[in-house]
């Protein structure tokens, strides 16, 4: 019997090692899943759809137009462009939540899908350095949702890589992720700084004054091309520019300083293309009601739509996108 042990009992050992080698080389020598670019009749639909509910602030369409993008996903799932633009559509279905009647909490699947086609569009399209942020704005929203220090803590990276890859568009990002943080919370002041050295950056390098905060002096530098033009309204967020200022004045009145506040929401006036703004009216009264607004954002009332940081508003996608 012992000399049975000693004949099967290494080969049952090598057996398992051999299985578990297998399995480790099988997928490490797996190829590399390739992006082409879909210019199919149903990408085209899906495309020309996502644009239209998104510019149109059409959230109730939102599930329609996932329809075709997946449709057209499930047709040719090496597009990273159609992959983006699902895990857009996620993103800005549980970021303007407040619009729905009752809010579930099965909303907060759609980071996870996000998430899910975020990192396909990166695995596919790593060049692009925006999705990257988006990428990992949502791997720290899920790390939170689930309590996953390890995901936070990947996530966390990720956007420091993100920000050096593309500061001008992900110093924004990675502040707007963490907007929701309790306003003494240690990274929150942090996220108030990223969008004051999104404005350093946009100035070529120049340091706005944090009390003025006056950027009519850099408005000649206005470009549609290089990674600045994310500094501006453009095609794909006609009011990028206003929803900005907007976004940063509610940061800093949740901060606690609602006259810096005033000076900054009132910078989304100097935009060309601020007088067919959606939001106008809405900067209005952030500018009228600052001063009471810092308790609203830092604890907003249940049912109340508008007066709550713009990132956990009913337009905190359509504040910038919208036409």
């Amino acid at each position: 019997m012992n000399d049975l042990r000693s004949t099967f009992l290494p080969l049952a050992v090598a057996a398992c090692v051999s299985t578990i080698g297998c399995a480790s080389l099988a997928i490490a020598t797996a190829p590399d899943k390739q992006a082409v670019h879909d210019d199919s009749a149903g990408a085209k639909v899906a495309d020309a759809a996502f644009w239209s509910t998104l510019h149109g602030g059409h959230y109730e369409q939102i599930g329609g137009t996932l329809d075709l993008l997946e449709a057209a996903y499930l047709a040719r799932p090496n597009d990273p462009k159609t992959a983006a633009h699902i895990g857009f559509l996620h993103i800005w279905r549980v970021s303007e939540r407040e619009r729905m009647e009752t809010v579930p909490p099965t909303v907060t699947d759609d980071i996870a899908l996000a998430r899910r086609y975020f990192d396909e569009a990166v695995r596919l399209d790593a060049k692009d350095a925006r999705i990257h942020g988006f990428l990992a704005a949502t791997m720290l929203a899920e790390g939170r949702i689930h309590s996953d220090e390890k995901l936070t803590r990947k996530g966390f990276f990720e956007m420091q890589d993100a920000v050096s890859e593309w500061p001008e568009f992900n110093l924004f990002t990675r502040g707007y992720a963490m907007s929701g943080l309790p306003f003494d919370h240690e990274r929150y002041a942090g996220a108030v700084e990223d969008q004051w050295a999104t404005l350093d950056t946009c100035a070529h390098g120049e340091r706005i004054d944090r009390k003025t905060a006056d950027f009519a002096p850099y408005m000649g530098l206005e470009t549609r091309t290089g990674r600045k033009r994310t500094c501006w309204n453009s095609w794909i967020a006609p009011h990028n520019f206003e929803g900005f200022f907007l976004n940063m004045g509610d940061m800093i009145v949740k901060a606690g300083d609602p006259k810096t506040a005033r000076k900054v929401y009132a910078q989304a006036k100097l935009s060309k293309e601020y007088s067919a703004w959606p939001y106008r009216d809405v900067l209005d009264r952030r500018i009228a009601q600052a001063d009471e607004n810092v308790t609203w954002f830092r604890t907003p009332a249940k049912g109340d739509k508008e007066r709550r940081i713009m990132g956990d508003s009913a337009f905190a996608c359509t504040g910038c996108h919208q036409q």
